[in-house]
């Protein structure tokens, strides 16, 4: 038999609603320029960032609306115009988010912003091209692919890549906490967590892609080709003199070029697998990989037998 829920009186509720106000207790309050007019973060304008962005590179594709080859430059224009605004308010909230001392003007604020608006959508080309090889890429390494356009609509590898891209782009321009929103969009969507500081060359592939993991340090040539469940991790961390771990240390591996990674494997620390080389499934290596050299699992004795 279901019981009735207690109603919390009005003097219950004020007693909350004073406890949760209470500054004393509150160990962690988001940083706001009170008073001030500043913008917030939104994950949803975030990720309208990102479909726009995609949407400009690779028209058709990302827009539900069709539109004919006469009106197509007048649509881009548009949504050059839109997310140039979108990106300036929220590299306006990103930027006010991490002055958490608030010793920044709004007027030095948004002029940074919008500077780092423009110049991105100015990148969008160089992207592109960027983008292209890694489309080519997993189209022509994977037999089950029937068309590069197929590759862009479905393919969660490919959609992770060009999250990152943007995501690098913008930390490069010295956005703060947007790139990583992206890059945990990103992960929330496809299951595959590439940090925005992970630096990553052409014709770059994630092949199915879930449970993939690429660490904020680490360093990927051109033509890699990764399978689920890679990590490309940290072994260690140095500690400062309360025991934290110390930022900013390249701590990721190095991946050269024409790499090849099968899937579950584990590569950890700062080590260097080099041009060539093909590391197989289920492995866990933290020493350093030849140029051309070929990991595999070793064979037991007792199944060469069978």
């Amino acid at each position: 038999m279901e019981t009735e829920a207690a109603v919390p009186t009005l003097r219950e509720m004020e007693g909350v609603v004073d406890s949760l106000c209470d500054f004393d207790t509150m160990h962690h309050v988001c940083p706001r320029r009170h008073n001030e007019g500043e913008p917030l973060l939104s994950n949803t304008t975030v990720r309208r960032i990102v479909r726009l962005a995609c949407g400009l590179m690779f028209p058709g594709f990302y827009d539900d609306t069709v539109v004919s080859a006469s009106e197509l430059r007048s649509r881009m224009t548009l949504d050059c115009h839109e997310l140039r605004r979108l990106l300036h308010h929220q590299i306006c909230a990103a930027l006010c988010f991490a002055d958490t001392d608030c010793v920044r003007t709004l007027e030095s604020i948004n002029a940074e912003a919008d500077s780092a608006a423009v110049t991105f959508i100015t990148r969008l080309p160089k992207l592109r091209a960027i983008l292209d090889t890694d489309i080519d890429a997993t189209f022509l390494g994977d037999p089950a692919a029937t068309s590069t356009h197929e590759v862009i609509v479905c393919y969660p590898g490919l959609r992770a890549t060009m999250s990152h891209r943007i995501a690098h782009e913008l930390l490069g321009l010295g956005v703060p906490i947007l790139p990583r929103m992206i890059s945990e969009q990103a992960h929330s969507d496809t299951g595959i967590d590439i940090h925005p500081g992970a630096t990553i060359g052409r014709r770059f592939v994630i092949d199915h892609g879930t449970g993939v993991v690429i660490g904020a340090t680490a360093i990927i040539g051109d033509n890699v080709k990764i399978y689920q469940g890679v990590t490309l991790g940290a072994r260690s961390f140095v500690k400062d003199e309360n025991d934290n771990p110390v930022k900013g240390i390249p701590r990721h591996p190095i991946i050269g070029d024409n790499v090849v990674i099968y899937s579950n494997s584990t590569i950890l620390g700062r080590i260097t697998v080099g041009d060539g080389a093909v590391i197989g499934g289920n492995l866990w290596v933290t020493s350093p990989v030849a140029p051309g050299e070929k990991l595999i699992q070793a064979i037991p004795e007792n199944f060469k037998k069978m």
